[in-house]
């Protein structure tokens, strides 16, 4: 099965997900990500479709019963999580998705009360600056007054067609982190494995996201989109979401992006490359392909990297259900890290740039892990133009 398939992850309950950090100690304080890793959400589809198809699990995760589209735990199938993001559903059934700010985005906050958005542009430095930055352009914010960047934006679908546009979106089209969820403490009690009781002295507090429903009177439910390719997704009934295993609803959705204008972008010979999800990089920041003079080569397509504005990263582990174990950390990209392409190139241009899109920022010869990471939804991007 070849088609995409989207859903819409409405949640039943407050999410629990975990980062990184260690908790559970006596006063230690556990903080939710959102949004969550994409690894979360393709293994709750995952484990649904097994019990939907009434495979052994047990037998799933020794390897010894594989699924036709899932392969097994060591050689996955044919199923990717090929897009994820956060959205919301309004009462008209409209679902809309949302995208962290791209990090060529900076949000000032005005005396008004209203913001004003500006888009970093790619220049060449001066001759007489100095640097180990590696690329021959820096992004660089045109702007004749300083202003104060304020975070806990994103953007909603007008500002996302505008952003792969190559404009920049206007303050309305943002939307405030505070509008879509509320963050609630909650105690945790650690418990005694031999005497099944609560353990003494071992309080701990966790953090609960409560997001917006429309069935407690909100304007819009809060929840996810996920695209699936190459395999055939429920679109009803419930999953069992995150580490906690809270309850959430599965609907259909329109498809999560639009495809990008290749012929357009072929013609103009440049883009923009924007991460959707964490991506896992064998050389830090730069993404497979590249090599550290800025030339690019992947799936047929050859360019060159003129310039990049890339966050700081963060830590991607998970737990690996199926060996009961944690899965290896490693340093990811996050989502909204900008690289601007240059000199594009490919032999049957729109054609490989959509093969490439398709693929995600993977090398071609995947290891056993990065198949495994790839089926999760990791290194998936998007094109933009300039």
């Amino acid at each position: 099965m070849n088609g995409n398939t989207t859903v819409f992850i409405e949640p039943l309950d407050v999410w629990f997900f975990r980062g990184n950090k260690l908790f559970g100690d006596p006063g230690s304080y556990g903080e939710s990500l959102i949004p969550p890793w994409p690894s979360v959400v393709a293994g709750a589809l995952r484990s649904r479709i097994l019990a939907d198809d009434g495979v052994d699990l047990a037998a799933f995760a020794k390897g010894a019963v594989p699924h036709p589209t899932l392969g097994t735990p060591e050689r996955p199938g044919s199923f990717v999580l090929a897009g994820f993001s956060l959205a919301r559903r309004f009462a008209d059934g409209r679902t809309e998705p949302l995208v962290s700010l791209p990090a060529d985005l900076v949000v000032f906050a005005q005396a008004s009360g209203a913001s004003a958005v500006h888009r970093l542009v790619p220049q060449k430095p001066h001759s007489a600056l100095r640097s180990n930055y590696p690329l021959t352009k820096i992004p660089v914010l045109p702007v004749s007054s300083r202003g104060k960047p304020v975070g806990g934006y994103w953007l909603g679908q007008a500002g996302w067609s505008a952003y792969l546009s190559g404009q920049t979106p206007e303050p309305d089209h943002l939307v405030r982190g505070d509008q879509l969820w509320k963050l609630d403490e909650r105690v945790g009690v650690g418990l005694d494995p031999k005497m099944r009781a609560a353990a003494e002295g071992q309080l701990f507090t966790v953090q609960a996201v409560s997001p917006a429903r429309l069935d407690q009177g909100a304007q819009f439910s809060v929840g996810f989109l996920a695209t699936v390719r190459g395999a055939a997704v429920p679109t009803s009934g419930l999953l069992r979401l995150g580490g906690d295993g809270r309850a959430a609803a599965l609907s259909p959705a329109d498809p999560l992006f639009a495809d990008p204008d290749f012929e357009q972008i072929a013609a103009d010979r440049r883009c923009r490359i924007l991460l959707t999800t964490p991506g896992l990089f064998p050389d830090g920041w730069l993404p497979p392909g590249a090599g550290t003079d800025g030339s690019f080569r992947l799936k047929g397509v050859t360019a060159r990297i003129t310039c990049a504005a890339v966050p700081r990263s963060e830590t991607v582990s998970g737990w690996d259900l199926a060996r009961q174990r944690p899965k290896a950390s490693r340093r990811a990209v996050p989502p909204g890290a900008v690289y601007w392409l240059e000199d594009l190139e490919a032999e049957d241009p729109a054609r490989a740039l959509g093969e490439l899109m398709t693929w995600g920022l993977w090398p071609e010869d995947l290891s056993s892990d990065d198949a495994l990471r790839r089926a999760e939804g990791f290194n998936r991007f998007t094109f933009a133009h300039f």
